[in-house]
């Protein structure tokens, strides 16, 4: 297996460095004003007062890069290292580290000819300022490239987009002033210190329009973003078959139709002409169009979904356009998975909130911790659209092109405002020392910070880490532990059922039937993980017979 993989197409894919020949590579050095703040001509990168690192990049692509990477070049060492070695400790056997770089090759052996060079030069930019600790992967660039298809690669090979994202966009009289208002949460986890350092990239292009991303050291792609133009785009994740070898990453595509369309047709025709290889939705909204759409792509279908006689859209993680109508997998998830409970729970805060959405509803949605009918579900249910592990929560104004970004902890810290017609003007020798923030603006944090509920939670976490690895690494935890992973988060399920599956393995079997009792009675994440409970009660009985 090995030598298949690495002779099958590796070796092109290995050697191919994009052409930056016709591009600017003479960049301004890099001038440090204090530990937060950078200049580089016009470009600078500054730490605001809320912890997010704002910054402003201008210039071809290979300049683009280059600058990006010379002003968040610890940025990048930090992300890598925090990205990478998360890897490790998921596959620490150093067998199965070797078998993976040859695998990680060999799938993304056609991924240099399914971006484009614009995309390659600015990334092989960025790579000069990467790390040469993880040079036994990848060199940097190939690393940076892979990079932008982790999503993809960890969606396709293990479901980790069904940590489930959720977003929805209103209008016309829908929303207090009759603008289009559009939000989303991106619950993409990679651990707490993955989220701790997000940039706000500000990006002014050669070509194409000038844009606002949230984004991470060395990463050039979108997930969240919104163009001078009004347009927005944000991606969902959608249940996917496994795929034989990458293609377009999502985040690549999203770049693409950010910084060259400005209507939902044109976002669109530029969807259409690139292959992806997982299932994924797209939200776009559009000023021009006063409105918003689905794109929904997958590697073998292309749906759109407007919704008529209406002025709402709401999405999570399941497709909706008629092309995905029988798709069996669309319908599995569906059925199976938390993402139509979250679809239903968006659709019944926007009815009791009709008529008078505004971005601090949009906000408290973001945040709402409850489920249906404001049930307790226990904090970090993934069934709530505020999961506790959101990287960011975004807002959108398309028409007046203001934003609101979520500084830490998740979508709970303030929400931080920008006017994206004030950063992209008077740019020119104006080079800012100071946040680009609107801060009459900001939307204050969450007051569950200040709980002892949020404070019960974030020591949940750490035991329930604790507990996992316990029940895989037989080792044994404290009664003390185990008390406190069930009263620390009561409401959730999962903690109940930590607790018995621990007590099964011990064979303390009275007491993991009563936990595993506990737990049925609470709101149960997805419908396998209720067949799972359900299935340890039988066993459970059966032991005491």
């Amino acid at each position: 297996m090995l030598l298949l993989i690495s002779s099958c197409g590796v070796q092109k894919s290995l050697k191919d460095i994009p052409d930056v020949s016709n591009y600017n590579n003479d960049i301004p050095e890099r001038v440090k004003i204090n530990d937060t703040t950078y200049h580089a001509g016009n470009n600078f990168l500054t730490r605001n007062q809320f912890g997010l690192w704002e910054l402003y990049v201008e210039g071809d692509p290979y300049q683009r890069g280059l600058v990006m990477g010379s002003l968040t070049r610890e940025l990048i060492e930090t992300q890598e290292r925090v990205f990478l070695t998360k890897v490790n400790d998921l596959v620490p056997n150093k067998t199965w580290q070797g078998f993976l770089r040859s695998f990680l090759k060999w799938y993304n052996r056609k991924i240099y000819k399914h971006v484009q060079p614009e995309f390659k030069a600015e990334i092989y930019g960025v790579s000069k300022y990467g790390s040469d600790e993880f040079n036994s992967l990848a060199t940097p660039y190939l690393r940076s490239l892979y990079l932008h298809s982790a999503h993809d690669i960890g969606h396709a090979l293990q479901d980790l987009a069904l940590v489930g994202c959720s977003s929805f966009a209103a209008w016309n009289e829908k929303t207090e002033d009759g603008s289009l208002l559009i939000a989303r949460n991106f619950d993409f986890y990679a651990g707490d210190e993955f989220a701790e350092q997000k940039i706000i990239a500000f990006i002014n292009p050669d070509s194409g329009n000038p844009y606002v991303s949230v984004t991470w050291g060395g990463f050039t792609g979108v997930t969240s973003g919104m163009n001078t133009a009004g347009l927005t785009i944000t991606i969902n994740a959608s249940k996917s078959k496994i795929p034989l070898i990458a293609k377009t990453p999502i985040s690549i595509l999203s770049r693409e139709i950010l910084q060259y369309a400005t209507t939902i047709e044109e976002a669109i025709a530029i969807a259409k002409k690139r292959e992806v290889f997982v299932s994924e939705t797209i939200l776009i909204g559009s000023a021009k169009d006063g409105k918003a759409a689905l794109i929904e792509v997958s590697p073998k279908n292309f749906g759109i979904y407007e919704v008529e006689n209406s002025n709402q859209l709401i999405c999570s993680n399941h497709f909706q356009s008629d092309t995905y109508e029988d798709d069996k997998r669309n319908s599995k998830s569906i059925e199976e998975s938390h993402s139509k409970y979250r679809f239903d729970r968006m659709q019944e805060i926007l009815k009791e909130d009709e008529g008078k959405m505004t971005v601090k509803d949009a906000v408290a949605l973001l945040r709402n911790r409850k489920g249906l009918g404001d049930k307790k579900i226990g904090f970090g249910n993934e069934k709530a659209l505020n999961q506790m592990l959101a990287h960011h929560g975004i807002v959108f104004k398309p028409e007046s092109l203001e934003v609101w970004i979520s500084a830490n902890p998740y979508q709970m810290g303030e929400f931080v405002a920008y006017d994206l017609n004030k950063v992209f003007n008077n740019r020119e020798n104006n080079p800012a020392e100071t946040t680009l923030s609107i801060l009459e603006n900001v939307i204050p944090a969450d007051p569950f910070l200040k709980t002892e509920s949020y404070k019960n939670y974030e020591e949940y976490r750490i035991i329930e880490r604790t507990i996992e690895n316990a029940i895989n690494n037989e080792v044994e935890v404290s009664e003390e532990s185990l008390n406190n992973l069930q009263s620390k988060n009561p409401e959730y399920w999962k903690a109940h059922y930590l607790a018995g599956r621990y007590y099964y393995e011990y064979k303390r079997f009275d007491e993991a039937l009563k936990a595993f009792k506990i737990s049925k009675t609470k709101e149960i994440t997805t419908l396998p993980d209720a067949e799972n409970l359900e299935r340890y009660i039988k066993k459970a009985l059966r032991k005491l017979k």
